[in-house]
């Protein structure tokens, strides 16, 4: 492993290149890849696909067409668009259009890498990823999750080297290093594979107790739950879950109303989110575990953990809440700074939760020691793992 002098100089090289410098560069790297291409093809017609087809209606552009992989949708249309296979698309239109790659998603199994060489091996020779096109168009298209524009993250160089120095081992910091390199560049390709095991309990960095009083903020179905019953095999002393969404809330009643009863009544379950304050929020609902708070149709009630449990022997929060981390940390403070419990935070729902995250926790209870581990392929189910100094390994 480099040494941390290296791992330093690694960062500063990162953020040399300056906000003016990056800021020319987002703008003209769409404008240099399409040139005098012929128009351009969607290579995804799932979520991200359709997503960038909106987009780019609502800025006058019309692709010639999606291109996925799957033969049963080929010759179809999806949102008005024909779907072609990837070969036919190729032998039609290789040399002259621009193909951009719209797959990236967290149950991915290959890598950008993968579908670009896809791409050219068919003789497309105008090959991107869909990240400088919404560089291009940042009013229609960002942020999306940890993609932003590359210009604001030498605006919070401080902020990220005070970040960077809290990273407790080099594992977290070639991590936090690859993740800020794709936060600048797009740099899919440096991105470290996943680790193996269970996520957000990792007995290499703590170790569980017998008393556990888990917080799970978005619950979700249940599925983290499930997942700390079997790893505590029930010896436990509480578990309190969040998860605002009705469908999914169901799911998660459903899944603990089958578990035994003497399990049952230490789980105490609330359909509600979580936050910095109790207020009423706007809830975009019914898609599953991307459900977030902030817009949408549905009012649900939001608590700060702080107002409900505050007196909660609390030992460990995990929050996976689609971009209400840093909310929900502030409205935890108290917890946080009283009972030092395990945190381990969703870090990948925003651009600047990489640095911002760790810095919160530290400003409310420097008793801590940070960890940067992914869980899915391309920056997917990052987690910053917060340990007291009297639970780590």
């Amino acid at each position: 492993m480099k040494t941390d002098i290296r791992y330093e100089q690694d960062l500063e090289s990162l953020l040399s290149e300056g906000v003016q410098a990056t800021r020319k560069r987002e703008s003209e790297a769409f404008d240099e890849l399409i040139g005098y291409t012929s128009g351009l093809f969607l290579f995804g017609a799932g979520n991200l696909g359709r997503r960038t087809l909106t987009g780019l209606r609502r800025i006058g552009i019309e692709p010639l067409g999606f291109i996925d992989s799957n033969p049963s949708r080929w010759g179809q249309s999806i949102d008005d668009l024909q779907v072609f296979g990837p070969e036919e698309a190729a032998a039609a239109h290789g040399s002259s259009a621009m193909f951009v790659i719209t797959i990236w998603g967290a149950l991915g199994e290959d890598r950008m890498s993968n579908r670009i060489e896809r791409l050219r091996q068919l003789g497309c020779k105008n090959v991107s990823t869909f990240l400088p096109l919404y560089w291009k168009y940042p009013e229609v298209f960002l942020p999306h999750y940890t993609i932003d524009l590359p210009h604001r993250v030498p605006l919070q160089a401080d902020r990220i080297r005070r970040a960077f120095a809290l990273m407790a081992d080099d594992e977290s910091r070639h991590e936090f290093l690859a993740q800020l390199s794709f936060r600048l560049y797009g740099d899919f390709a440096n991105l470290p594979a996943p680790i193996s095991g269970p996520i957000y309990f990792r007995h290499d960095l703590f170790q569980m107790g017998r008393m556990e009083t888990f917080v799970d903020c978005g619950a979700f179905d249940g599925d983290t739950l499930s997942l700390f019953l079997d790893i505590t095999g029930g010896a436990f002393e509480r578990a309190i879950a969040f998860e605002p969404d009705p469908a999914n809330f169901a799911k998660l009643v459903d899944r603990v109303s089958l578990m035994p009863s003497e399990v049952r009544e230490r789980i105490t379950l609330h359909q509600a989110a979580t936050g910095e304050i109790n207020e009423r929020l706007m809830m975009d609902v019914g898609i599953g575990p991307a459900s977030h708070i902030g817009s949408g149709e549905l009012e649900v009630d939001s608590f700060a953990l702080d107002s409900l449990l505050q007196d909660a022997p609390v030992t460990f929060i995990k929050m996976d809440i689609e971009g209400s981390e840093l909310a929900t940390l502030k409205g935890a403070q108290k917890l946080i700074r009283q009972n030092s419990p395990i945190l381990t935070i969703s870090a990948y729902h925003r651009q600047s939760d990489l640095w911002e995250i760790p810095l919160l926790i530290h400003g409310l209870n420097p008793n801590y020691s940070f960890h940067l581990r992914p869980h899915m392929l391309e920056a997917w189910d990052l987690v910053c793992y917060a340990i007291p100094s009297n639970r780590s390994h």
